[in-house]
């Protein structure tokens, strides 16, 4: 049965929590790392308190991350054991493979691998320790952060983007030359190429 966005009230284990995709940006993690050593230790609790992670509890009684999973992984490699949640449905009487097509056809997941392929539920990792990087990825956060498109409410609207960007710039230039790819990658995102997007802002004049 749906719930509304009520916050667990106890801490939940991040080592316990479960990913909903297979990829994020090491970069935009990196960032969110800095960004929480940068956060006095008094505050930190306001901070989290501020961040709670969306969930879904499901199936095995486990808590499956919907959102944030950048942050998340920024505060686990931080050395932050718990978080709190808001639980956005709850699924648990669903077996295993009903539990699955429901989040992937009601848009909670992404079980996309780091070269825009898709791949089995089995794939997901079982702990967020397990997200590998997609450099795309880290191009449309990076590429978003600087004005290339807007922010949109549409599902995993970031990893639209990065499978855009995927089709159009070489992975090597990515790797080595970052700043020459999100040049690009702007100049692309303001044309008409990309207009079926969500967030796009529209041709350069």
């Amino acid at each position: 049965m749906p719930l509304s966005r009520e916050p667990r009230l106890h801490p939940v284990a991040i080592a316990d929590l479960r990913p909903t995709q297979i990829t994020v940006g090491m970069r935009e993690v990196h960032a969110k790392r800095k960004n929480w050593k940068q956060h006095p230790v008094r505050k930190r609790a306001e901070y989290l308190g501020k961040h709670l992670i969306p969930v879904i509890w499901g199936y095995d009684e486990r808590y499956y991350i919907i959102d944030h999973h950048h942050l998340t992984l920024a505060l686990h490699q931080e050395g932050v054991k718990d978080i709190a949640v808001t639980v956005v449905a709850d699924l648990r009487r669903l077996d295993e493979e009903a539990f699955w097509i429901n989040l992937d056809n009601r848009g909670w997941m992404h079980p996309y691998d780091a070269k825009g392929r898709r791949r089995d539920y089995a794939d997901i990792p079982k702990k967020i320790a397990g997200l590998v990087d997609d450099p795309f990825r880290s191009l449309a956060g990076e590429l978003r952060r600087i004005g290339g498109f807007a922010k949109d409410t549409t599902p995993f609207s970031e990893f639209l983007w990065a499978d855009f960007l995927r089709r159009r710039i070489k992975p090597k230039r990515v790797d080595t030359d970052f700043a020459g790819a999100l040049e690009k990658a702007m100049k692309l995102a303001k044309s008409e190429e990309a207009d079926y997007l969500p967030g796009w802002c529209g041709p350069l004049a």
